[in-house]
């Protein structure tokens, strides 16, 4: 019987790569050799960065608002056209969509056809509900005298606020047009894909929506 002694061979398990289930790189090809990321990663990525940019976007008419908000030309300020209850209506109607888009995008991954169409339509609903509001609001002040020609501060108001209803109406294009295809084509990865960039957008608003109730709303009506 021969001394030497020969090496263990590797264990199926170690070899096959199934003792790392999570793929955190132990003992298979490392993360900088393994190809390109799976298209829906490159897909939510570049969509970030759209997004990003209309953060920037945002930003700019929020910066505009906060130098202008004392230029009322003698006109009325905040605290005279803002209406708290109505824009707190407007704010949960936006909260509630977004909630609903959440529930939309969990029947999208169980492959659920009739919730995922009826959580949309609950989201568009609520969108819809959202944009009648700010509707009613802007015609409201423009009835009242305090249209965005009236002051710098109701230009700057009317852009910022309306900038965001624009976004909003887009938003329930998209979101038709996301039920549709769903109706007619299924849960294809590529739908799949446009439903998950939909999301980021939908909740997207309501971030921006809480920001501006908050430096807008809140704080024009409290005279700060």
């Amino acid at each position: 019987m021969s001394a030497a002694t020969t090496a263990p061979s590797p264990s199926p398990r170690s070899a096959s790569g199934k003792g790392d289930p999570n793929r955190l790189g132990h003992g298979t090809v490392p993360i900088s050799e393994q190809g390109p990321a799976p298209k829906r990663i490159v897909v939510a990525y570049g969509f970030w960065i759209f997004l990003l940019s209309d953060f920037i976007m945002f930003a700019g008419f929020f910066a505009a608002y906060a130098v202008l908000v004392g230029a009322t030309a003698g006109g009325p300020t905040g605290t005279d056209v803002f209406e708290l209850p109505l824009v707190a209506t407007e704010t949960v109607l936006l909260l509630l969509s977004s909630f609903a888009c959440g529930l939309a995008g969990i029947a999208a991954v169980q492959r659920s056809t009739r919730w995922f169409q009826v959580a949309m339509a609950a989201t568009a609903l609520f969108g819809a509900a959202f944009l009648a509001c700010e509707l009613y609001e802007f015609t409201h002040l423009i009835g009242e005298g305090a249209g965005p020609g009236r002051s710098a501060f109701l230009s700057a108001f009317f852009a910022l606020v309306g900038c965001h209803g624009v976004h909003v109406t887009l938003g329930l294009v998209w979101l038709t047009t996301m039920m549709a295809q769903v109706w007619a084509k299924g849960f294809r990865d590529d739908i799949l894909r446009r439903i998950a960039c939909f999301s980021l957008f939908w909740h997207a608003l309501d971030i921006i929506w809480v920001a501006l109730f908050t430096v807008v709303y809140l704080m024009g009506a409290g005279g700060a």
